[in-house]
């Protein structure tokens, strides 16, 4: 895969795929993958019912429904065998909304792209450096349906705090542009 490629990045859980967008490969040097996912792209995806669940679907295996990304231009920097994603967000408009820490299994390459798998637990953090967790409600009944068992779970927010203790913002790539 070379920069400017569009490559496949998805989350699988036990072998079947939870969410996948096409990204365009921005950068790789080996140790670090730079991705952008623009506004437009059509993938999959779980969706949220109605009651805005969707893990016991995701735990059962229920595949995703189609779904067009469609809220952010968002450039995810991510160093090979980090347990989280960097991303930087920007809205239709390209006005800066600050920067996004996805916890999820470190990447593997696969033929077409990239695979993961999503942990539920994020971290938000506003222009001004504010943080807070997102999705904590997901991630306590993820462990409930045993997605995580407790030790998984415990490992799951260690990385999240490591991440905001090392506050890896700003990337650089704040002014970045496709």
């Amino acid at each position: 895969m070379r920069a400017g490629d569009v490559v496949e990045v998805r989350s699988v859980y036990r072998g079947r795929v939870r969410w996948a967008f096409p990204h365009r490969l921005v950068e790789d040097d080996g140790e670090r993958v730079v991705l952008f996912l623009a506004p437009g792209a059509r993938g999959v995806q779980m969706g949220r019912d109605a009651d805005g669940r969707y893990l016991e679907r995701w735990a059962r295996g229920d595949d995703p429904c189609e779904h067009t990304w469609h809220s952010r231009h968002a450039l995810k920097l991510i160093r090979r065998g980090d347990a989280h994603s960097l991303e930087v967000h920007w809205d239709g408009e390209w006005n800066f909304e600050g920067w996004y820490v996805n916890l999820q299994a470190p990447l593997v390459e696969t033929p077409v792209g990239f695979e993961t798998t999503d942990w539920a637990l994020d971290i938000v953090v506003e222009p001004n450096g504010a943080w807070h967790w997102k999705d904590e409600a997901d991630f306590a009944e993820a462990q409930a349906l045993g997605v995580f068992s407790a030790e998984d779970a415990a490992a799951v927010r260690a990385e999240g705090e490591r991440v905001i203790a090392a506050r890896p913002w700003p990337t650089g790539w704040e002014s970045w542009r496709p």
